[in-house]
């Protein structure tokens, strides 16, 4: 039994490709049960495994010829030979045929531990093949039943692995077996029978105390159960008999990250992107020929805005791998990021010519959103764009139980990108009452709703849907996500910034100015922040005191981000970025104080710079509507009716274009009949 319990722990780690473990494992179990053979065996594979090509051989080399072990020493020295820089064809083919020749004569326990070896490399066919003609041998040998079912339940066939749940009965009928029960957990996991799956981990724990492989599954299959507090529970167990278990450790973590939101800023948060950067790096210097780690790495710099070295990573993964979709789609994202967009639009048609091929990517179709919107596209095509990319994003999530490759498939960082580039396309008030608001902040809802019910820890969620309720008129709801926020991570400038918008747009300007000088005490930077002024400004326009609200939007107008529409800030506050709707707002906002304050030629210049600033964007119209205003003022009716005509159905701000008409002809002119043509 105990042999038995070990050489499963040895097969475990092979499985899981923990080499290092299984090396560790089998060294413990030949000096325990003196130099079986099968220990050897398995010892040289996991060295071989971690590319310690010479060691494994000389060690494979002394057991070739040994009854039970040599039809998978022989393959394992095949295998070895060819994962050498210059393989001998020569000793290949002497290997092949002696592989050929001691087949026909071997023995049951020959035939299984072959079949053993090429299951654990992945060559499920062969390994079947080996492992029914072992079963036959031996009349039916419970050991060939049992790995036959494990062959099938992970051949990725439906049909095969649907069969092996009766295999693994068949091999459980005489007594508990531990390779029999966490296959039948692999079965019911499959069959997405997280309960049944759990009951037969848990017998394990009973029937095998010491095998620590059935606690860590009993903690994984909690977590697709949904429930975290007993998957924690598991994983302090485990970690009091083995302090450095590596899956407890990262249940913790994620369990840090997703529910408690233990990191202020989580997500990107600049110490722990230093550590995944390290741990990638130290990766990559073990398998400097691997591809997707340096794909790894560059999307790494990505995350810490580093865009050259990102580039220089996603190259190196290129020349590793000319066919690296995911290198290439990294490419194309620091692309459009530098602003070369003529490039990246090259990259992307080729990317989407080859789509049938490569599967739809919900990242592509969010890079081409991206490129349209720098194109100053059409809002309709850039919100098709996106709305495709969260389908085609999500369909990828189905069927997969809640547990580290859902989160990391789930890829939160990712889906808040996609709700900022909705959120550019909406009005940054609430809608006015009665007006239904823009309808790419439903989408957003959706989205973020996901999120925050199963990463309620990344708080940047949690902001993203209090911004989205308050920009579609639920103000009650927004502040009680800007709440929990600022309870969460009190000195988070952004939060203290929308929460001053609240009472702005609520007639609070005492809470309003409250909230600002908060904000202020927190994090002496925000006054490099143009939002902070503008905001500030609106609030003193609204209580007459108009000098000091056009100082402080002038003074907001010389702070880096607002001028060059679109461009980011590069101030020392570069979490934040200014949408082109506050953008453009500061603008808009300073023409008006400054005419109220009988300005009018200052004011025409401001407007004059907001028509050059942002034509050809999404906000041009607004500038538009604001220009029309400003002609109405001056009395000329004509001239802003003009304006207000050019805005068509299909373009943003139309409804309020329609409104400014109506509102035109009923007060100014005194046209009935055409003020109710508007709202036809």
């Amino acid at each position: 039994m105990e042999n038995e319990e070990t050489l499963a722990l040895i097969r475990y780690y092979c499985y899981e490709k923990h080499f290092n473990h299984a090396v560790n494992a089998a060294a413990a179990a030949q000096r325990k049960f003196s130099n079986d053979p099968v220990y050897s065996f398995w010892h040289a594979y996991g060295t071989l495994m971690q590319n310690q090509i010479q060691e494994a051989t000389i060690e494979l080399d002394t057991i070739r010829d040994t009854r039970d072990v040599s039809l998978c020493t022989l393959m394992a020295l095949v295998y070895a030979e060819k994962k050498k820089t210059k393989p001998d064809k020569e000793v290949i083919q002497e290997l092949d045929a002696k592989v050929k020749e001691d087949r026909k004569s071997a023995s049951p326990k020959n035939l299984y531990n072959a079949g053993m070896f090429l299951w654990l490399l992945g060559r499920n066919d062969k390994a079947r093949e080996y492992t029914e003609r072992m079963i036959k041998l031996s009349n039916g040998s419970r050991e060939g039943i049992i790995l036959k079912a494990w062959i099938d339940v992970t051949s990725g066939k439906d049909a095969y692995a649907r069969k092996a749940g009766k295999y693994f009965d068949e091999g459980l009928k005489e007594r508990p077996d531990v390779f029999a029960l966490m296959g039948k957990a692999q079965y019911y996991e499959y069959r997405q029978n997280y309960s049944g799956a759990l009951e037969m981990a848990n017998q394990v724990i009973v029937s095998f105390p010491g095998f620590l492989p059935a606690l860590i599954k009993k903690m994984k299959l909690l977590l697709s159960l949904q429930d975290w507090e007993q998957t924690i529970d598991t994983a302090h167990r485990l970690l009091q008999k083995d302090k450095n278990n590596l899956e407890a450790l990262q249940m913790l973590a994620l369990h840090s990250l997703c529910r408690d939101g233990d990191i202020a800023e989580c997500g990107r948060n600049e110490k722990v992107l230093e550590q995944t950067f390290r741990m990638v790096e130290r990766a990559f210097s073990v398998a400097s020929g691997n591809s997707d780690l340096a794909t790894e790495l560059g999307y790494q710099m990505v995350l810490q805005g580093r865009i050259k070295e990102a580039m220089k990573w996603y190259k190196t993964a290129m020349t590793l791998d000319e066919t690296s979709v995911s290198a290439l789609t990294g490419i194309i994202r620091c692309q459009l990021i530098e602003g070369r967009l003529e490039d990246a639009e090259q990259q992307l048609e080729f990317l989407t010519e080859i789509q049938q091929s490569i599967g739809k990517s919900g990242e592509l179709l969010y890079l081409r959103a991206l490129l349209a919107v720098k194109k100053h596209r059409s809002q309709e095509e850039v919100t098709n764009l996106l709305n495709d990319a969260v389908d085609t994003h999500f369909s990828i999530l189905q069927g997969l139980p809640l547990g580290v490759e859902y989160f990391e498939k789930l890829n939160p960082d990712f889906l808040l990108e996609i709700v900022k580039e909705y959120l550019a396309l909406c009005p940054a008030k609430p809608p006015a009452p009665g007006q239904p608001p823009a309808p790419q902040l439903q989408h957003c809802a959706t989205l973020l709703d996901t999120v925050v019910k199963i990463v309620p820890g990344v708080l940047q969620g949690v902001f993203l849907l209090a911004k989205v309720r308050y920009q579609s008129g639920d103000i009650d709801a927004a502040q009680s996500s800007l709440h929990h926020c600022l309870d969460q991570c009190p000195s988070h400038a952004d939060y203290h910034l929308l929460m001053s918008q609240i009472y702005l747009q609520q007639g609070n300007f005492t809470m309003c100015s409250q909230s600002l000088e908060l904000c202020l005490s927190h994090n002496f930077e925000v006054r490099e922040h143009p939002l902070y002024h503008l905001i500030k400004a609106q609030a003193k326009k609204k209580m007459g005191e108009l000098t000091e609200a056009i100082q402080t939007l002038q003074l907001a107008m010389s702070l880096p981000g607002v001028r060059q529409a679109g461009s980011s800030s590069k101030s020392k506050i570069k979490k934040t970025e200014l949408s082109p709707a506050d953008c453009v707002s500061i603008f808009l906002e300073l023409a008006e104080a400054l005419w109220l304050n009988g300005e009018q030629h200052e004011a025409a210049k401001v407007m004059q710079d907001a028509i050059n600033e942002f034509s050809g964007t999404t906000e041009e119209l607004r500038v538009t509507i604001a220009n029309a205003d400003l002609a109405l003022l001056r009395g000329d009716t004509e001239l802003a009716l003009s304006m207000l005509r050019n805005i068509t159905p299909e373009q943003p701000y139309y409804v309020q274009a329609k409104e400014k008409m109506a509102d035109v002809y009923l007060n100014h002119r005194k046209e009935k009949r055409l003020y109710a043509s508007c709202y036809r």
